[in-house]
Order: structure tokens, then C-alpha cells, then sequence
């Protein structure tokens, strides 16, 4: 399909159930950053841009964030807002008339972290097996909440990790 429709048919009119997306920083309202590190007018890092991730976050019904968990990446606020996760709080996304429901899940290397109903920050709901919490808020420039019903992930199964295996390198049937 061409680029128009993608955007017009597809992303904007919310037919795209789940978008997945990663940043180079990522902040306590799922806010995404892929334009630049530091001053926009004097950047200390231009990033690749936006893509179709404006989009995407505006109008897909959720949005899944992969990326990894380190400190750099999980700031307080981010350095320049490109793509809207719930913006400063939970009021923000209908204020300014975005379609989708913004990011459900945030799946790191550590855990998986999902914003509060109420307050929309995010809050570390699972962690990996082998993973303290300690660490995750050791990764994360913000006081991190942890969720009183928080869980330790399934460990993949060998079938799991030779699926990736094989999209990894390649060779899958």
C-alpha cells in the first residue's frame, strides 16, 4: 500500500489496533523522544526524527514501547516530546484530541512497566525472573512506583527462544 493510505486509511482513521515503538528516551508519562538529546537549538545528539511514531502514538487504540531499561533512557521528563504518551497527566491525550489510548505497555529487558489508571505515570508491574526491584528504579530517573500486585515474568520456553533464534538469524521454516 502506498504511504497516504497507510497514514490516512490505516493509522490515522485508529483501524491499527497495536502499535509497537521504541525511543532513545522514554519519560514518567510515556512520552517518546526519537528528535534529540539535550537543547533542540543546540543538541548535544541529533536523533534519527519521528518517522511515522507521532502517529502511531496519536492513533493506534494502544501502544506497546520496547526498549532498554538504563537511566539515560528513562528520564523525568524528556528532552523533546515526539511522540505523545499521556503528555503531563491523564487528562492530556483527550485535551489535545488523540484518537488512541495511548501506551499500555512498556517492555524492557528488566520488566514490563504500565500507567496507573489514575495518575497515567507509569508503574513497574512484572519483572524478569532474576530481576530486583532494586535495580529497575536504579534504571529509572523517576521515583518508579511498583504495583502491589506485582508479578515475575514466564521465562520463554525453548520453543519460544528457538523462534527468535531463527527470526534472529534468519533461518526460521
Amino acid at each position: 500500500m502506498s504511504l497516504p493510505e497507510l497514514f490516512g486509511y490505516w493509522i490515522q482513521s485508529g483501524r491499527i489496533d497495536v502499535g509497537l515503538l521504541s525511543a532513545a528516551q522514554i519519560d514518567v508519562f510515556g512520552n517518546l523522544n526519537t528528535t534529540v538529546l539535550g537543547d533542540y537549538a543546540e543538541p548535544d545528539l541529533r536523533l534519527p526524527g519521528s518517522g511515522s511514531a507521532p502517529e502511531i502514538a496519536a492513533s493506534c487504540r494502544e501502544v506497546v514501547v520496547v526498549m532498554r531499561h538504563r537511566l539515560p533512557a528513562f528520564v523525568e521528563r524528556v528532552d523533546f516530546v515526539t511522540s505523545v504518551g499521556f503528555g503531563a497527566g491523564p487528562l492530556d491525550r483527550a485535551m489535545l484530541g488523540l484518537r488512541g489510548g495511548g501506551p499500555r505497555q512498556v517492555i524492557t529487558d528488566l520488566g514490563v512497566l504500565e500507567p496507573d489508571p489514575d495518575s497515567a505515570e507509569l508503574r513497574l508491574t512484572a519483572v524478569h525472573p532474576g530481576v530486583r526491584v532494586e535495580q529497575v528504579r536504579a534504571e529509572t530517573g523517576w521515583p518508579l512506583e511498583v504495583s502491589e500486585d506485582l508479578v515475575v515474568t514466564d521465562a520463554p520456553t525453548p520453543h519460544e527462544l528457538a523462534a527468535l533464534r531463527s527470526v534472529m538469524t534468519g533461518s526460521g521454516s
